[in-house]
């Protein structure tokens, strides 16, 4: 047997007992509601086709009949569109069942989460993961976005639409941690309750996340001023920035992408603190190519870029480089804590999740 929402028995009860809703004033609220939330439905989503269109839009009419029941007797309703409670450990789930059937999309999956949340400005309060507008092509198109569109953002559409009330922006920061997490980093704390933008007028200028060269080509104080500038903006220190940057021991660069090419370490789907020890410890060179100016080792297995041979050349970057590749343990704790932060920035009311 079908189960009746409490709230709709409660406005059809009332219709029954009353003929106010028959009524043009009571017939004109309802349509303004409905028509509302079919705006809603349309705008929120565009790029998903009928089906949650048409979730949205029935829910819209059960959800304008309730209101209106509820106001006209003086009843304070329950919220206009009611959805299931988000079951956050199968959304995780779902994400690490997907980097373990094709681990080479973890890193990605890391990279569309950091990049969703690094626009992050904390004088004009702009940008962040809040929203979730790193799925608006206004975005995708930025320079340190190349290939999201075509990657990490179609990858996470499925799992978007099996859980109806998840939205863009807790998927793509959850897909960051969880990903981590199936590549044997740490367990991050996440939390839930981002609210998608509807319009792309919210995306951020281009221009805010981390360029791999800055002033003249090649490894040079410019790279490090920038740097600064970039992380100092969304409130990070010298040794977050470090942190963070051992990111890169997952992944590789693409031409198609950056223009630039090579994994930074021989294990680019396993989160360690490969990336620290291999900068520190092994010659870096500048590689002889046609490409970006961008550093090889002795062997041409693995690559460097300007922004990375940076942190060996900066005192105060140096210091914590050589923490972390003789402390993996004290990596972990220092990324997991900034990487929460990177996360949360631009957030507010979120909620404490269990995610894994």
């Amino acid at each position: 047997m079908m189960m009746i929402p409490g709230y709709l028995i409660l406005a059809l009860t009332a219709l029954e007992a009353t003929s106010a809703f028959t009524s043009p004033s009571f017939m004109a609220s309802s349509s303004s509601l409905l028509q509302e939330k079919q705006e809603v439905a349309v705008h929120a989503h565009p790029e998903n086709g009928e089906d949650r269109r048409g979730f949205l839009m029935q829910s819209g009419s059960v959800a304008a009949v309730a209101a209106v029941t509820a106001m006209n007797w003086g009843i304070v309703a329950p919220p206009a569109l009611a959805v299931e409670a988000v079951d956050y450990k199968a959304v995780a789930a779902d994400i690490v069942e997907l980097v373990k059937s094709d681990p080479n999309k973890g890193p990605t999956l890391v990279r569309l989460s950091w990049h969703s949340s690094g626009t992050y400005d904390k004088i004009s309060k702009t940008g962040g993961s809040y929203g979730g507008t790193i799925r608006f092509k206004e975005e995708l198109i930025h320079g340190g976005n190349a290939g999201l569109g075509s990657t990490a953002v179609p990858w996470l559409e499925p799992i978007y639409e099996k859980f109806p009330g998840l939205s863009y922006a807790d998927l793509y920061t959850l897909g960051g941690v969880a990903s981590i997490k199936a590549m044997c980093g740490p367990t991050i704390t996440w939390m839930s309750g981002r609210v998608d933008e509807t319009d792309p007028a919210s995306v951020t200028p281009d221009g805010r996340l981390p360029n791999a060269d800055s002033g003249p080509p090649g490894a040079d104080p410019s790279d490090a001023d920038h740097l600064r500038t970039i992380f100092n903006r969304m409130g990070f220190n010298d040794q977050e920035i470090v942190a963070l940057s051992g990111a890169h021991a997952l992944g590789r660069c693409h031409t198609t992408a950056s223009g630039y090419d090579g994994p930074w370490t021989p294990t680019p789907t396993t989160f360690n603190n490969a990336y620290f020890t291999l900068l520190s410890g092994l010659d870096w060179t500048k590689k002889d190519w046609s490409g970006p100016f961008q550093y090889a080792n002795a062997g041409g297995t693995l690559m460097m870029l300007p922004s990375d041979l940076v942190l060996l050349q900066d005192d105060s970057f140096l210091k914590y480089v050589k923490i972390y590749a003789g402390d993996s343990k004290k990596f972990d704790k220092d990324f997991a804590a900034a990487f929460q932060k990177l996360e949360e920035l631009g957030t507010k009311n979120l909620k404490n999740t269990e995610w894994a």
